[in-house]
């Protein structure tokens, strides 16, 4: 793994935000389930559609270098968008992870974060764990940690960063942009294997 995440770290600016930003496509989902199981919608209780429009404002700034676009303004917007701070539940940590990588996203379009690439990549590999562990039950932790190393999820979720890892190694026109965004949509698939649909 330690390979992968230098060459991460090795990427330009532009290419580590495409890298979080498909990433982020794949984590948005988990914020919508939980915004569903509380049955939500209002403002105040989560909305899938602010955190939408705040990663569409992303791919926009990817696409076109010199968009005007206030990324304080919309990491404001995202911190409002956060689960009650009392809410420990499983469905609000992975909403939480959902921000947090978006949030991590914006603090590099808002300048220097080196770290945030990593962040993101952990963030959403740390979710599919947990989510294994929960849905799993293993207490032993040499048993569980096997389990998650062989995990369809996990090998699944490796995958997945490692093509978009590959995609973003590339020079990033429109086109290659929105390849990378259709790949990280994964066809409304979170990176727990859960769809909304």
């Amino acid at each position: 793994m330690s390979g992968f995440y230098q060459r991460l770290q090795e990427l330009e600016p532009r290419s580590q935000q495409a890298f979080m930003a498909a990433l982020c496509e794949r984590l948005l989902p988990n914020y919508g389930f939980y915004c569903q199981a509380l049955n939500a919608g209002t403002p105040d209780q989560g909305n899938p559609q602010a955190l939408r429009a705040i990663l569409d404002l992303v791919w926009e700034r990817l696409a076109v270098r010199d968009a005007k676009i206030d990324f304080a303004l919309q990491a404001e917007k995202l911190a409002a968008l956060a689960p009650p701070a009392g809410d420990d539940s499983f469905g609000a940590r992975r909403a939480s992870e959902a921000l947090s990588a978006l949030s991590a996203l914006l603090d590099t379009l808002q300048g220097e974060a080196p770290e945030a690439v990593l962040e993101v990549s952990k963030t959403s590999r740390g979710g599919v764990r947990a989510f294994i562990e929960l849905t799993e039950g293993e207490e032993d932790g040499e048993r569980l940690a096997a389990l998650v190393r062989d995990h369809p999820l996990m090998a699944d979720e490796n995958d997945f960063q490692d093509a978009v890892l590959e995609a973003v190694d590339e020079p990033l026109g429109r086109d290659e942009l929105k390849a990378l965004r259709r790949l990280g949509r994964n066809d409304g698939v979170s990176n727990l294997g859960l769809s909304l649909d």
